[in-house]
């Protein structure tokens, strides 16, 4: 661990409305794809911490769930999480994609923030910078920084991003960074998160879970890793990882929809996630999927509990 003078190091996480690309800037800064991305509302569900280690600092990116309007008991459980989050962070970057107007959602976000006991330092980003005009930009930009006064918050900077192009994600690196406070590393400086790989593993079979799928399936879709295991007698620079996973849905009819036509749907999701897979663990893998049903899993605390919520 490192403890050198002028080092910084500490909290920040990014909040916005859903799809205002929390998790994929989360990953441009990390450099490795630590939080699964999807065009659905909610897809991040657990507290993921990206890692970045430079020689003046170590910046720890918390990704959280989206706040929303509960609608069952795991939605209010990952609000929790969100109050809980903004409580111990040193710096929130407020997301307003430049491609989106400003609304009301976003103002709402911003008056709980203000709310806040204790507020930590906020900046602005107009994200997805890159599918605007110039104009368009400069108008977004001044609508944020009105936002200043009525809501009672201040802006330490304001910077339009693009994660998609690498644009300016070295900008708030560096800006994030400098409102860190001094102190020493709290990871090892080789870590990009405190993520275990079943939890990696199973996050990635849950998004290739959501592509595709509509209405209210995406949220009813859950899953867990039963075994990963690496397989026995196989020669040592050949090896294969074997991987047994459940995926968990709420009805017989999401089941369907999972397994699709004689399994047509399941091979799929397989395959897509287990490119990643095998790309996260550098090892080829044998993925073995199921689908489980757990009758209004999102509603019940001791399914909640079993399911890690």
């Amino acid at each position: 661990m490192t403890n050198a003078t002028g080092f910084r190091s500490g909290f920040a996480c990014f909040v916005g409305r859903p799809n205002a690309g929390k998790s994929t800037l989360t990953n441009a800064i990390v450099g490795e794809k630590i939080a699964i991305t999807s065009s659905k509302p909610q897809t991040t569900r657990h507290i993921i911490r990206g890692i970045l280690s430079r020689p003046d600092a170590q910046l720890v990116l918390v990704d959280t769930p989206g706040l929303h309007r509960p609608r069952t008991l795991l939605g209010q459980r990952l609000n929790d999480l969100v109050y809980e989050t903004w409580a111990t962070v040193d710096v929130i970057g407020v997301c307003l994609p430049a491609s989106q107007r400003v609304g009301p959602g976003d103002e709402f976000l911003l008056k709980e923030i203000a709310a806040l006991p204790r507020r930590p330092k906020l900046i602005a980003l107009a994200t997805k910078s890159d599918l605007v005009s110039p104009n368009r930009l400069a108008e977004h930009l001044m609508k944020i920084q009105s936002l200043e006064e009525p809501l009672g918050i201040r802006w330490e900077a304001m910077i339009p991003v693009s994660a998609v192009t690498d644009d300016q994600v070295d900008v708030v690196i560096d800006e994030i960074v400098r409102l860190l406070p001094e102190g020493p590393a709290l990871y090892p400086l080789d870590a990009v998160t405190d993520e275990s790989d079943e939890t990696r593993v199973a996050e990635l079979i849950r998004e290739a879970s959501l592509e595709g799928v509509r209405d209210e399936l995406p949220h009813s879709i859950a899953v867990i890793v039963d075994e990963m295991t690496l397989r026995e007698g196989r020669p040592a620079d050949k090896p294969l990882l074997d991987i047994f996973a459940t995926i968990v849905v709420e009805r017989d009819s999401q089941k369907g929809i999972i397994i699709g036509h004689q399994g047509e749907r399941l091979k799929e999701v397989g395959r897509d996630a287990r490119l990643q897979i095998n790309q996260l663990l550098g090892v080829p893998t044998h993925l073995a999927l199921k689908v489980k049903v757990m009758q209004d899993w999102q509603r019940n605390a001791k399914q909640l509990n079993r399911l890690g919520f």
